[in-house]
């Protein structure tokens, strides 16, 4: 009974990263992080995306000058997102601190100390588009987004509620509001209701 019982637990072991490693193709990768960006932006957007090993890649080049990432299939729900080429260093910094093992707080804080000593620069007015939802909202055979959120982000580098006029929380569905106040991260926040 014993036998059995350490072959099945093994079996799972073994098998469940597999399923959670697995990578859909580069042209579902391409089409869904592309799911993110403004219309038309999107047919000359570089793509971030992964290889078949899950190794973090170039999967298009672009000439727009927005950056779209692919959806990370080792992560829970589905998230794409694109920025302006010129927060790349800064989002480039922020996988570079998570791959070495730091959290939110620890990353938010080294690229605070970073941004403030000019080591690492956020464009004032930059942005940033992020496409999300549950894992269910990606086909990943076709790689079509039925049922994301989308969420819009402009970035204004130590800004506060008392310097824009913006509130700390959004007075209704889809208005904006500064998030991160006085912080290197000061951001505009701009969350649709849920289904737009």
């Amino acid at each position: 009974m014993v036998k059995p019982l350490l072959f099945s637990v093994l079996a799972v072991m073994i098998i469940l990263p597999l399923f959670a490693q697995t990578v859909p193709s580069a042209e579902v990768q391409i089409k869904s992080a592309l799911m993110a960006a403004p219309e038309g932006m999107r047919d000359s957007a570089k793509v971030y995306g992964f290889s078949e090993k899950g190794e973090f890649i170039t999967l298009r080049e672009g000439t727009n000058g927005l950056i779209c990432l692919a959806d990370d299939p080792n992560q829970k729900g589905f998230n794409a997102a694109c920025y302006h080429k010129d927060l790349d260093p800064f989002m480039a910094r922020g996988r570079e601190l998570k791959k070495e093992g730091k959290n939110f707080k620890e990353i938010f804080d080294m690229r605070e100390e970073e941004v403030k000593a000019g080591k690492l620069k956020i464009p004032h007015g930059s942005s940033l588009f992020v496409l999300y939802g549950p894992d269910e909202v990606l086909n990943t055979a076709t790689g079509e987004v039925t049922g994301a959120s989308l969420r819009s982000v402009v970035y204004i580098p130590f800004e506060t509620s008392e310097s824009t006029g913006l509130p700390l929380k959004p007075a209704a569905p889809g208005m904006p509001w500064i998030m991160d106040p006085g912080t290197h991260r000061a951001h505009i926040m701009i969350t649709p209701p849920k289904g737009n």
